[in-house]
């Protein structure tokens, strides 16, 4: 989207320079990249970031209001309620589309983000500064674009992830919490997270309780967790059926979650009807709804507690809807559809992008800060993986911002 940027990285880009980037993962951390990585980075001039930084602004204004859990306490599910709720989220993602703006206004016909959805949960903060320190060593990347807000490099950005992950623990007392992590596709965030911050990612069929207190194995040892960096979520728990643990998430235990569970349903798609600002599309729950825009084609119903984009509908009808019964119509998102603009010049033609802000908030801190971000390429008619099979320049992606 910086045109000379752009002409500069793909004139020197090849399918043998990309083979050798991915040489490079392999090289770091063998077997542990399970997902596509795209072949280039994105570039983001400054009058785009402005946009998405005002946008992320009209966001944490409502995350931050005073009354936000009473506006989202039916988000979290009874049988999923876990306790020992923190204030708010220390983590928070949010996922924006770039379009082209269609408003008719005076900035008609400029880009623009709009947001498809946000979640308090962690996303992969340790590989995308390591993918970022990749492309500017593989590739032409300029000085003055940053991957990066409020840390000056990549060293203070894992001090801030240190402080408010392992905080005053010793690493080892602290965990990040998955099921059968070794098989997950972002594990290889799991293993630059315990190279960075020596936080080993535990399954949960591998922790121990006794009474409130939980313990896993380490060197023979048995290691009182006293933190959780949460990497887990129920929806995953799903396709394990019959699975018995010692510890379930819901359990009452003494530990100081790092990203509480229940963040993950307050700060998801269940927000989005609360969110006014001209970069937020307009969303409503099915349940609200006593008539349907008439203009439905231009809508997509999601379901609230899915992930990964499972169970969404592009093309619905009113006989969609009429056919949900109203016990199920609260767990349903209306929300109007955004038409991504390609804006990635490839070799062969223009490539779609999402970008994903990510923020940490600190206990304490008035409001979530902005640290990094994440980008994902697409050519089909979702950014998904099962969306961009055999296609080349999509996949996993970091920005490079002008500032």
């Amino acid at each position: 989207m910086i045109q000379p940027v752009r002409q500069a990285y793909n004139q020197v880009f090849s399918p043998q320079s990309y083979q050798e980037f991915l040489a490079k993962v392999e090289a770091d951390l063998p077997g542990q990249l399970d997902f596509r990585v795209a072949e280039t980075p994105i570039f983001i001039p400054k009058v785009l970031t402005d946009k998405i930084l005002q946008a992320c602004d009209d966001i944490i204004s409502v995350i931050t209001r005073p009354d936000f859990k009473s506006l989202t306490n039916r988000a979290i599910p009874a049988e999923q309620h876990v306790p020992n709720e923190d204030d708010h989220t220390q983590f928070m993602a949010v996922d924006f589309a770039i379009c082209q703006d269609a408003s008719g206004g005076p900035l008609q016909g400029e880009l623009m983000p709009q947001l498809i959805e946000l979640q308090g949960f962690p996303s992969l903060y340790c590989f995308q500064p390591y993918l970022a320190k990749l492309f500017r060593s593989v590739y032409p990347v300029p000085d003055q674009l940053t991957h990066l807000f409020n840390a000056a490099d990549n060293d203070e950005y894992m001090d801030r992830l240190r402080q408010m992950i392992v905080g005053d623990c010793q690493p080892e007392e602290v965990i990040l919490l998955e099921i059968y992590p070794e098989k997950q596709k972002t594990r290889v965030d799991f293993v630059l997270t315990e190279k960075a911050l020596g936080v080993k990612a535990v399954c949960l069929t591998k922790i121990r309780k006794e009474g409130r207190a939980l313990f896993y194995e380490k060197d023979g040892r048995q290691v009182r967790i006293k933190r959780i960096y949460n990497r887990l979520i129920f929806d995953d728990l799903q396709n394990y059926p019959g699975l018995r643990t010692e510890f379930h998430l819901t359990d009452d235990v003494d530990v100081d979650w790092v990203g509480h569970p229940n963040w993950f349903f307050r700060i998801s798609k269940y927000t989005l009807p609360l969110l006014k600002s001209p970069y937020v599309p307009a969303s409503y729950y099915l349940s609200d709804l006593s008539t349907y825009p008439t203009d439905l084609e231009n809508y997509v119903l999601k379901p609230l507690f899915s992930f990964a984009g499972s169970g969404v509908n592009l093309n619905i009808t009113s006989a969609d809807l009429d056919a949900i019964p109203s016990y199920q119509r609260d767990g349903y998102l209306l929300q109007r559809k955004v038409k991504y603009e390609p804006v990635i010049q490839s070799p062969d033609g223009l490539v779609k992008c999402e970008i994903r802000m990510l923020f940490i908030w600190p206990k304490g801190d008035e409001k979530p800060t902005l640290l990094t971000n994440l980008s994902r390429m697409s050519r089909g008619e979702m950014i998904g993986v099962n969306f961009n099979k055999n296609k080349d320049w999509v996949g996993g992606s970091i920005c490079f911002f002008e500032k």
